[in-house]
């Protein structure tokens, strides 16, 4: 099914779903079933349906970085040197897995993709985009942004 399709198959009860679930992902399918006024039966089907369709695609822990001793967050723009497919592949594939890496993201524009990366101080953000970045073959330049606040927005909130 086309993705814009799946948007046009959620009706209000889904969306009421959804949206409670982003609030909260842990909150208990009775509860929900309660809130937007279905059988607790009902309400179960549908998240699995909303999970099979790939409309929900998982359940997360937020950890929060300072309490893990991750006092230093950036942002960190990376341009590649070409965008030959075995390059993009290798970056993609490898950079993820490095430590401190929270997010990869693929962009347009000037740069070619954004990391979002959580590291002790400073001592270790100089260390990783010197030893992990500007070392990769694909990598032509890199840009750090430090990150003072972070505030998380809502795809959906509840009705």
């Amino acid at each position: 099914m086309p993705k814009n399709q799946q948007a046009d198959d959620l009706g209000p009860v889904d969306r009421s779903i959804l949206g409670l679930l982003a609030q909260d992902a842990r909150m208990p399918n009775s509860a929900i079933a309660a809130a937007v006024g279905i059988a607790p039966s009902t309400c179960l089907s549908r998240i699995r349906s909303l999970r099979e369709r790939g409309v929900i695609r998982g359940f997360r822990v937020e950890l929060d970085p300072p309490a893990l001793g991750l006092g230093i967050q950036a942002m960190i723009s990376v341009r590649l040197h070409s965008h030959r497919r075995d390059q993009v592949d290798r970056f993609v594939r490898e950079i993820p897995r490095l430590p401190g890496v929270v997010e990869l993201f693929h962009v347009s524009g000037a740069d070619d993709y954004l990391l979002r990366v959580a590291v002790r101080d400073s001592d270790a953000l100089r260390d990783f985009v010197l030893d992990h970045l500007t070392t990769h073959p694909a990598v032509q330049h890199t840009e750090t942004s430090l990150i003072f606040g972070h505030i998380r927005g809502r795809l959906l909130s509840p009705d």
